[in-house]
């Protein structure tokens, strides 16, 4: 009596991981090329943030806790409330990323004598050293993304993507 072979098990192919970026290119390509500006920012946006958030990964860095490292590397010994508006995220996102920070030694929280009040987030030295290893990551991913173009070209759509931020701004501070 010979055994039927089990039959192979379909694999499921990873559509998110491997055709996102083949898809969203065939949708500024082919199928609605002169689609809004906003969605062509934001699938850019989201391409820059995915080829960082891949190499953050190679040191266990989690790309949110990029935004955060970022801004302490800056301004070490803000507050947390500080820490939540520079980053633009509410102040319990800001706590647990902190909490996780503190946890792999990256940060630390104090309170000073003089304001118990506030909690203030200081980078330890593993979290100083994190900036000498990182920055280049960004850094590469900058210069992919900039590949093939002219001086003055990144200089134009620096100038548009500053010009839309900056009337972006204007408009919200005139509802406020």
């Amino acid at each position: 009596m010979t055994a039927t072979p089990a039959p192979a098990k379909k694999r499921k192919p990873n559509a998110k991981k491997s055709c996102e970026p083949q898809a969203i290119l065939r949708h500024w390509q082919e199928a609605v090329p002169d689609d809004r500006f906003a969605h062509l920012v934001k699938d850019a946006t989201r391409s820059l943030q995915r080829s960082l958030q891949m190499r953050l990964a190679q040191h266990s860095v989690p790309f949110g806790h990029w935004t955060f490292l970022r801004v302490l590397w800056e301004r070490d010994g803000i507050t947390q409330k500080q820490l939540s508006d520079e980053v633009g995220v509410m102040e319990p996102t800001t706590l647990m990323a902190v909490r996780a920070m503190e946890a792999k030694g990256w940060v630390e929280r104090r309170q000073h004598a003089e304001n118990r009040k506030n909690i203030h987030i200081y980078l330890t030295e593993a979290g100083h050293a994190l900036k000498s290893v990182l920055v280049p990551l960004a850094e590469t991913v900058n210069g992919l993304s900039l590949a093939g173009l002219r001086d003055d070209e990144i200089a134009v759509a620096r100038k548009v993507l500053l010009n839309i931020i900056t009337h972006l701004a204007l408009d919200v501070t005139r509802d406020d």
